[in-house]
């Protein structure tokens, strides 16, 4: 391990040992409190541009492999974590996670005080922050820092989007024979790839849709098109990195879906970017949500289901004026669910794919395959 300083713009100097990549970064630094998951999390597209801090103090021991990838690399700047293990000590571990950072260039930070971090975070709320295994002094880096563009001026999509369209070809997980499933569908959609997770894929194919993901440069004319001439039922609009509000071709092409009456689902960046097209503005939190352990309230059911999160972004209460509202969070009762008035629209802020996390929300996969074959 090599040393590694850290410059949090709120002024906070930090020193502490490193893993993984080595060199200088850049990002947003978020917590979040999930005690499973490092690897799907590790890997999920979503968290481009940003530092993860986990408040779950051993990290690495169960190592990695190549079937619990959310994507095909880690596109987070970094990881930050208590007490990293060296040595990966699981049946199904392919490496160590030290290994799999270095390969797609993510910094490692560990012997810090997460806690004191976590804690800085809720009370001062997200910031950007700097980490170096080439740069010890503060000054510089802190004049790095502020002459860096901040995560909200940054499109990571154009980064993290498939090039190429392809047709999703597993299933769920069969943890009997510790393998996927193949699909069994009967009607296609196309899911918008803004940073897609596959294990929502695994769950839209389970529910018998055929899923073709295509890149976020995909034209509203294509895609209405293929709508109208029967090939494909519905669109899904999937997770993603960073502010929903700078994303503008995006909005305009959502409104142009919105009007052709296609049936959509959205889940996180998506549901987010369904408010924005319908008229209304996403706000930041504080903090964010980010984790397993969020509960969430089915309005229709009274049921509370624990559900795992990852945003920084809400949609705003006054959205009640064109949607109803399905799901709550009770930790701050922002909106966590949305189906759109006259619409054959749904949405959710929260990860109903749960990896990691419980199971409790796949229903919500479900809803949409009856939309798209109603």
């Amino acid at each position: 391990m090599q040393k590694v300083y850290i410059y949090l713009e709120n002024g906070i100097f930090l020193e502490a040992n490193s893993f993984g990549a080595v060199g200088t970064s850049v990002g947003e630094i978020v917590f979040n409190t999930s005690l499973t998951g490092y690897q799907e999390i590790v890997t999920d597209p979503s968290y481009a541009g940003q530092f993860v801090t986990f408040t779950m103090p051993e990290i690495g021991i169960v190592g990695v492999n190549e079937q619990d990838m959310e994507s095909k690399g880690a596109y987070c700047k970094g990881i930050i974590v208590r007490s990293y293990q060296k040595r990966e000590s699981n049946f199904r571990a392919d490496e160590s996670l030290d290994k799999l950072l270095k390969r797609y260039g993510v910094l490692g930070i560990c012997d810090i005080d997460t806690r004191y971090l976590t804690k800085t975070l809720r009370d001062e709320g997200a910031m950007m922050m700097i980490a170096s295994t080439e740069i010890s002094d503060r000054d510089e880096l802190k004049m790095m820092l502020k002459e860096s563009p901040r995560i909200e001026d940054i499109n990571y999509i154009e980064e993290v989007s498939t090039k190429k369209s392809y047709i999703h070809n597993q299933s769920t997980y069969d943890i009997e024979k510790f393998e996927y499933k193949t699909p069994n569908t009967t009607a296609k959609i196309l899911a918008l790839d803004f940073g897609i997770k596959r294990n929502i894929l695994n769950e839209l194919t389970n529910v018998g849709l055929e899923v073709e993901v295509t890149p976020n440069s995909i034209s509203s004319e294509e895609i209405i098109n293929r709508f109208k001439n029967g090939e494909i039922g519905g669109v899904f609009l999937s997770n993603g990195p960073g502010d929903p509000l700078i994303l503008k071709e995006e909005q305009a092409k959502i409104r142009d879906l919105i009007d052709a009456k296609i049936p959509m689902f959205g889940i996180c960046l998506g549901h987010q970017l369904l408010s924005i097209a319908h008229g209304y503005d996403t706000y930041k939190l504080k903090f964010g949500h980010h984790g397993g352990n969020h509960p969430v309230q089915n309005r229709a059911t009274n049921r509370v289901e624990i559900t795992a999160q990852n945003h920084n972004y809400n949609v705003p209460d006054n959205i009640t004026e064109v949607a109803s509202v399905t799901h709550i969070n009770l930790f701050d009762n922002t909106i966590e669910g949305l189906k759109y008035n006259n619409s054959p629209i749904i949405s959710v802020q929260h990860h109903p794919e749960a990896s990691p996390g419980p199971c409790e929300s796949a229903y919500i996969f479900k809803e949409f395959s009856k939309l798209i074959k109603g």
